[in-house]
């Protein structure tokens, strides 16, 4: 897929001036040594492992960022589905959250629930939302996603399921009960770690757990996925 020409463009010049300078240290910053030479590194885990604690560690300080033209289709998704409440998991230094507060301030207001477990990250990433002018509209719970996140009263109308893959879906699992019909669900990196991904997107896929869903070619395959009926007990 071509990017997109300006992308930022979109956005207001205080989310994009913050944005450039984000994106540009991303771009400069040499990958972790436990995962050299493979991108971010989360693709080289073997399949049905989880991350070591020594693996987890070396991404302490990456970012862990969307691409350009994936967050603006999230953005333009969360205009779309007019949301005002807005989970994210795997908040990072805050790129992708920046993309998502805009989108529900422009919406007239509500709140992206970001979670990071790395206490410097989720500092950070404060720090950047406020230089965007978007603090108001964020809550990042520090800690393990699938405990913070146990107390969504909702509705929530889009999940960013953009963490580690091996938990992904038991963040799924937390988040979906609040999740109302026609909430969008997009998850990152499928496309490049397909076999990691596998049950995950085994449950996305089969109807019968009340979501249908389709790959897109961002960034090797992204998964859109929209919830069309209550699923059963998870």
């Amino acid at each position: 897929m071509n990017p997109t020409p300006e992308v930022l463009a979109m956005l207001d010049p205080r989310c994009a001036a913050v944005l450039e300078r984000l994106y540009a240290e991303a771009e400069n910053q040499p990958p972790p040594d436990l995962f050299e030479g493979a991108g971010d590194g989360l693709e080289t885990v073997p399949v049905g492992a989880a991350f070591t604690a020594e693996q987890t560690r070396a991404l302490d300080d990456q970012f862990m960022t969307l691409e350009k033209d994936q967050a603006a289709f999230c953005y333009l998704q969360a205009r779309a589905t007019r949301a005002r409440t807005v989970v994210e998991f795997g908040t990072s230094f805050g790129l992708s959250t920046i993309w998502l507060a805009a989108a529900v301030r422009d919406n007239g207001g509500g709140v992206v629930i970001g979670t990071e477990r790395v206490a410097r990250k989720a500092e950070q990433a404060r720090v950047n939302l406020r230089e965007a002018g978007l603090e108001q509209y964020v809550d990042i719970r520090l800690g393990d996603a699938r405990e913070t996140l146990r107390d969504l009263d909702g509705p929530v109308d889009l999940l960013l399921n953009d963490g580690f893959p091996d938990v992904a879906l038991d963040v799924h699992r937390v988040v979906t009960p609040a999740l109302r019909p026609g909430a969008l669900v997009i998850t990152d990196n499928v496309g490049l770690m397909p076999d990691h991904y596998g049950p995950y997107l085994a449950f996305l896929r089969d109807p019968a757990n009340g979501f249908i869903s389709v790959q897109l070619p961002f960034h090797g395959g992204t998964e859109v996925s929209v919830r069309i009926s209550p699923s059963p007990e998870i």
